[in-house]
């Protein structure tokens, strides 16, 4: 739930404020003075927004904003006086208030304006997001994570970023890996220059090398031209194997060579090349469980593990769920157009207590189908049919079938099985048509019947094509058809 601090010296005003934002659906906090209101600001991190009244001993108003200014805090602030000049608004205005009232203010203005104020917000967000991914700027700070179990791993990729030291990023599939590689780039000196991703589960076994390393014209069926490779491509920037444990062995092998000589060699190439790319993967398995299991090279797997990182899955960190869900339909409602501008209390209750086998992309979906569906103001426990119909469905798993599909419940990274690879095709045996059953030549009669008779099929009966494909003149052909046999094959087939 959102926090919003109120901050005024009357207490009256305080309480009547407190019962506006309480029933609007946030959670109020009350500061009786301006540095009351900063060191509370100073303690906390998750305060959403400010209701802030301009007179007050000590520290007033003004003074607030002009402090927050400095510290250069997004926060939205509401003010509300009793004064009433331009003046006043202007100057408020100026030091970044977004929205002024006149005491004594309807609550319903307070809470529209509430909920503006944390939309644009959160619409300021996601544009600075996405132009620093853009940008190659992307960094931790534009991560939502404010759980105690995101604190690690975010710890951990700061460090990273300071070197180039090659980093494993681990977890289940949809929990952010790519955002943490992304925030690692991004922090360091490799900032705004190439990030190249690699799916190594979605390319065709045929052509993992080809598109890694690249390949030079000519060098296979279809090679019309160079290619340079997601090695080249990333080039003074940062490659990111995505499913690192989907590659083939023989890929394996090139790749490790990759890391410890810094040189790839494209397909059909006389010579290596050189190249300077910061290196991390990832993988929703534990890597180390596939090397033990002959699925991954162990000594790839010390090249890649000499920075490993674990992100846990959205079940773990229940509290940044309703801060993605208010980002994510913020966001959805915006691209879609749609005015849908809150979560209802018992709906985020729902999304907080489902386990998101598919972690934050599963969540980001749900609230997108909710977005697009929803009927009023406010997202309800009936927009998410799907995640009811799951969440159901496991509790009653164990005494009855539940009838419908239900999604599978959350398998944790270290009980992942290995990948399923396909065996080679191993070719059935060809008998040889010159050999008989034991393995001895056929004598040279059994093998010109076979032929005629094939010759008589293929050509449909057509005697003078037979004849003249088998080189033997017409008078030749009867008199052999006849020698052996064949003249209920002739009359079929005419």
């Amino acid at each position: 739930m959102n926090k919003v601090l109120i901050v005024d010296d009357e207490p009256v005003q305080c309480r009547l404020a407190s019962e506006t934002v309480a029933r609007a659906g946030f959670d109020p906090l009350v500061a009786h003075s301006g540095r009351e209101a900063l060191d509370i600001l100073a303690r906390s991190d998750d305060i959403a927004a400010m209701i802030l009244d301009l007179v007050m001993p000590d520290m007033d108003g003004m003074a607030v904003l002009e402090a927050l200014k400095r510290r250069d805090t997004a926060l939205p602030v509401i003010v509300q006086t009793s004064q009433t000049s331009l003046e006043t608004v202007v100057s408020a205005m100026r030091l970044g208030a977004t929205d002024f009232f006149v005491k004594p203010v309807a609550p319903e203005r307070i809470t529209v304006s509430l909920r503006n104020a944390l939309k644009v917000k959160t619409l300021e967000t996601c544009l600075r997001v996405e132009r620093n991914k853009r940008s190659g700027a992307f960094g931790f700070d534009d991560i939502i994570a404010a759980s105690p179990a995101m604190s690690r791993p975010i710890s951990l990729g700061r460090k990273a970023a300071a070197s180039t030291i090659p980093v494993l990023v681990e977890g289940e599939t949809g929990v952010g890996k790519e955002l943490l590689a992304r925030a690692i780039q991004g922090s360091g000196d490799r900032a705004g220059k190439p990030f190249v991703t690699v799916n190594c589960g979605a390319i065709p076994k045929d052509l993992v090398e080809a598109t890694l390393f690249g390949h030079v014209k000519g060098a296979f069926t279809g090679a019309i031209a160079d290619a340079p490779g997601k090695f080249r491509e990333a080039n003074t920037g940062t490659l990111f194997l995505d499913e690192v444990g989907e590659l083939p062995p023989e890929t394996q092998v090139k790749l490790l060579r990759a890391l410890q000589d810094g040189e790839i060699e494209p397909v059909g190439a006389s010579r290596p090349v050189r190249v300077n790319v910061r290196l991390i993967s990832a993988t929703n398995r534990r890597l180390l469980n596939l090397a033990r299991d002959g699925h991954f090279r162990e000594d790839l797997y010390y090249r890649l593990n000499v920075f490993p990182i674990y992100v846990p899955p959205l079940r773990e960190r229940r509290e940044d769920i309703a801060r993605l869900a208010v980002h994510f339909l913020t966001r959805f409602a915006a691209e879609e157009g749609r005015h849908v501008s809150t979560i209802d209390p018992a709906a985020m209750s729902l999304l907080e207590s489902y386990d998101w086998p598919g972690n934050v992309r599963q969540l980001e979906n749900a609230v997108f189908r909710a977005v697009v569906l929803a009927e009023h103001a406010a997202l309800t426990v009936a927009d998410f049919p799907q995640i009811v119909l799951a969440a159901e469905g496991h509790a009653e798993a164990k005494s009855t079938t539940h009838a419908a599909f239900t999604m599978a419940r959350p398998i944790h990274i270290d009980q992942a099985a290995p990948p399923l690879r396909l065996a080679e095709p191993v070719p059935s045996p060809v008998a040889d048509r010159f050999l008989d059953e034991s393995g001895d030549l056929l004598a040279i009669s059994e093998i010109e019947r076979d032929l005629i008779a094939f010759a008589i099929d293929h050509c449909a009966g057509r005697m003078a094509q037979v004849a003249r494909q088998l080189g033997i003149g017409r008078s030749t052909l009867y008199r052999k058809i006849k020698e052996y046999g064949l003249e209920r094959e002739a009359e079929n087939v005419a």
